[in-house]
């Protein structure tokens, strides 16, 4: 089962973060910029060339020490064939070094029209006699709240290509309370959504006691990550809102449970721009990465302790 897999390099990096992907051209340092600008133009060509260059210095300074990489699609879609390619040729790099790629597309839809984006993201394609893999994401991040017609067409092609699912249930975003908080014959929506994942997952068990409908769950809202882990025990938590959005390790301390396992937090901007923050040159930006890397993976790991699996 895919976050099986998850788990496992999570167990052997001793380390339950990802790195989030998420470029914009001013994230790049400017030496990239400016040769890929002179060798493409001032083009969007140019501009995804630049992104993949950066990408590909990030994951080579982090793959030894992150167990995975989370690329959200609308970075990448903003720069149109040329930024699709891009995502593509990101996770192909991303996997080339052995880390999973989760791909942030918090797709959304029912019948027919989800199962083209479980075979897009998820599955294979078939061209003729030969079928194709047209992304190479290990997991994709979805959103539930149209209800099961949303998720069942991506069950079974996560079954059939050992893939995973991320479900959105409560978002690290100011305004997730709007609905998410809202009370139905006095539970929570956002808990309401939390137990039919539990209830989805049970299509994809998995080894480690979590199956592979994962959740998305904010670290802006520890309580609500408390309650959570509570009432989800075999849902496996996607953290996002660590570092930038203000969120602290001790604020996801909650999401593990008593084997270190439960949860991935992600990093975004904190990783990919630590050179800004850092003060240091530009052409040191992989480098300054890694120790923002090592940094909170040190940091996360104080609350965590060591991970260990159990079957």
């Amino acid at each position: 089962m895919s976050l099986d897999r998850l788990m496992e390099k999570i167990e052997q990096t001793q380390n339950p973060t990802v790195a989030g992907l998420d470029p914009k051209l001013d994230y790049v340092p400017e030496f990239i910029r400016k040769k890929n600008f002179e060798r493409y133009g001032e083009t969007l060509k140019g501009a995804a060339k630049a992104i993949l260059e950066f990408n590909k210095g990030l994951i080579d300074a982090l793959y030894d020490i992150v167990p995975a990489v989370k690329p959200q699609a609308a970075y990448y879609e903003m720069y149109g064939t040329a930024g699709v390619k891009t995502l593509y040729k990101t996770q192909e790099y991303a996997k080339s070094k052995g880390m999973y790629v989760i791909t942030d597309g918090k797709r959304n839809d029912i019948g027919t029209t989800m199962e083209a984006y479980a075979a897009a993201h998820l599955g294979k394609v078939k061209v003729g006699l030969s079928e194709y893999e047209p992304f190479l994401g290990d997991a994709l991040t979805v959103n539930g709240y149209l209800g099961s017609d949303g998720i069942k067409p991506l069950l079974q092609v996560c079954s059939d290509n050992d893939k995973g699912i991320f479900v959105l249930v409560k978002t690290s975003n100011p305004s997730s309370g709007e609905l998410q908080d809202k009370l139905v014959d006095g539970v929570p929506i956002y808990e309401l959504m939390g137990k039919m994942c539990e209830e989805w997952g049970k299509n994809l068990s998995g080894v480690y006691g979590y199956s592979g409908v994962g959740a998305v769950v904010g670290a802006t809202y520890p309580e609500q990550i408390k309650r959570l882990r509570e009432i989800l025990p075999h849902t496996f938590f996607l953290i996002p809102g660590y570092g930038a959005q203000g969120a602290t390790a001790k604020d996801i301390a909650a999401a593990f449970d008593k084997n270190g396992l439960g949860g991935i937090v992600n990093s975004s901007r904190g990783i990919m721009c630590a050179y800004q923050k850092q003060k240091c040159g530009e052409h040191e930006f992989a480098e300054a990465a890694r120790r923002e890397a090592i940094r909170m993976r040190d940091e996360i790991m104080g609350f965590v302790g060591k991970i260990e699996l159990n079957k």
